[in-house]
């Protein structure tokens, strides 16, 4: 079997294990989503939702939360952990959305990665998410899947990652791909334990099915 015959069937498989997957990070709006995703660096994504609610109540949009001091920010978002640096990124991040895009998320991945704290793994996710364009994100349960199922051959850099999986998965369909790899990751190929392979909707495809053996 080919890589890109194995994506294939990985992608099948994990539809049906997963249908609904979907985002993590709670949002109803484009620029919550990017704040999100900079605080969910090192963090989980629930600790995030709840953190955000009281960022969100005090700073109801992209205008207030660019004026917002600083510290106060950080004040909220200390528990996401890194608050200092995290805050400091959002608020360059929405003064720039406020100065130069109206306050809009801009719709152009290279204008994405010039916004402060956002890089590929970020604005992949701006692009397949609020905008459904084609995206792979490449957070640690996809790097850690993607090799371990042999995808890829011991690749762990992000971007080096990404690019092997753009010749692998259908446009169309990176972007629900790398969400049901987070809910795998989470659920069955973990990270901190053995991984459940006796479990696993792909372990008769994966290279390293006999990891748990």
């Amino acid at each position: 079997m080919t890589k890109e015959e194995l994506a294939l069937e990985v992608i099948e498989r994990l539809k049906q294990e997963y249908p609904d997957a979907g985002c993590t990070l709670d949002y109803n709006q484009a620029w919550k989503l990017l704040v999100s995703v900079r605080l969910a660096a090192q963090c989980t994504d629930a600790r995030v939702n709840v953190v955000v609610e009281d960022l969100y109540a005090k700073y109801p949009d992209v205008n207030a939360l660019a004026e917002a001091p600083v510290e106060e920010i950080e004040a909220i978002v200390k528990p996401c952990g890194l608050g200092r640096s995290k805050a400091r990124d959002i608020s360059k991040c929405m003064k720039m959305l406020r100065d130069e895009y109206e306050g809009q998320v801009p719709e152009d991945f290279d204008a994405l990665l010039k916004l402060p704290g956002v890089g590929r793994k970020s604005a992949n996710l701006i692009m397949g998410d609020v905008f459904g364009k084609p995206a792979i994100v490449t957070d640690t349960h996809c790097i850690r899947l993607v090799n371990r199922m042999g995808l890829v051959d011991q690749i762990k850099d992000p971007k080096k990652v990404e690019m092997a999986l753009w010749k692998l998965i259908p446009p169309e369909e990176g972007s629900d791909f790398c969400h049901r790899l987070v809910y795998h990751g989470r659920d069955v190929c973990t990270a901190r334990t053995s991984p459940h392979c006796e479990a696993c909707c792909v372990k008769d495809l994966c290279a390293s099915a006999d990891i748990a053996r």
